[in-house]
């Protein structure tokens, strides 16, 4: 085995399958998706550290532990198609590739889309596309989605993206609260997202997920 295959293989037994991650499914996907190909070349020796690693502009590729449980908690099924918010180089979406249908990744950086898609097609990901548009917007034109995944925290989730959802639909998301931050899963029931408690993680707010400013008079 590589020394990457086998620092994989660390990742999944002492940072995932601890955390109470039991889907098979996920921890196949995690252990077979190569990480170190989805972070900048400078950073391929940290790529399986147990914390988020910074991609640059206030973004990173959320910890293995985060990422594990939040797709572990949304439960994500072969028939299904994922919206991935805010992509990255498109870690994530190369692993939620192999749970879903198709995924439709959203990246707001021009040079991180490009290639993230570009590393996708290279390592053979052909149930996915990168689409280059604001964050906060998503992708309406490939929705509804089964499942929406932020790859980041948000103080307030647009409605753009929640209308995106279809009906009997989830999303998974970290909200920064304060200085906690709590994971949760919304399920859309009857035209409205229904959140509850998952875990707690924190990671940055991505952009255009902040608070709104409140106007005084």
């Amino acid at each position: 085995m590589s020394d990457f295959t086998t620092r994989r293989t660390m990742m999944v037994d002492t940072q995932v399958r601890p955390q109470d991650v039991t889907k098979f499914t996920v921890l196949e996907a995690m252990l077979h998706v190569p990480r170190e190909s989805y972070v900048p070349d400078a950073l391929r020796e940290a790529a399986y550290i147990s914390e988020n690693l910074s991609l640059g502009a206030s973004r990173v590729m959320l910890e293995p532990r985060t990422f594990a449980k939040l797709l572990d908690a949304l439960d994500i099924d072969s028939h299904e198609v994922v919206l991935d918010v805010g992509c990255g180089l498109g870690y994530s979406t190369a692993v939620i590739a192999r749970l879903a249908d198709a995924v439709v990744a959203v990246e707001e950086d021009a040079d991180m889309a490009k290639e993230a898609q570009t590393l996708l097609s290279g390592n053979g990901v052909d149930n996915a596309a990168v689409i280059e548009a604001v964050l906060a917007e998503g992708a309406a034109k490939h929705g509804p989605y089964d499942v929406i995944v932020l790859e980041g925290a948000a103080e307030h989730v647009p409605a753009a993206i929640l209308d995106q959802l279809k009906e009997g639909g989830r999303i998974g998301c970290l909200f920064a609260e304060n200085a906690l931050g709590v994971a949760r899963v919304g399920y859309k029931i009857d035209g409205d997202v229904t959140w509850r408690y998952d875990f707690n993680a924190s990671a940055p707010v991505l952009n255009g997920f902040e608070q709104p400013a409140s106007f005084a008079l």
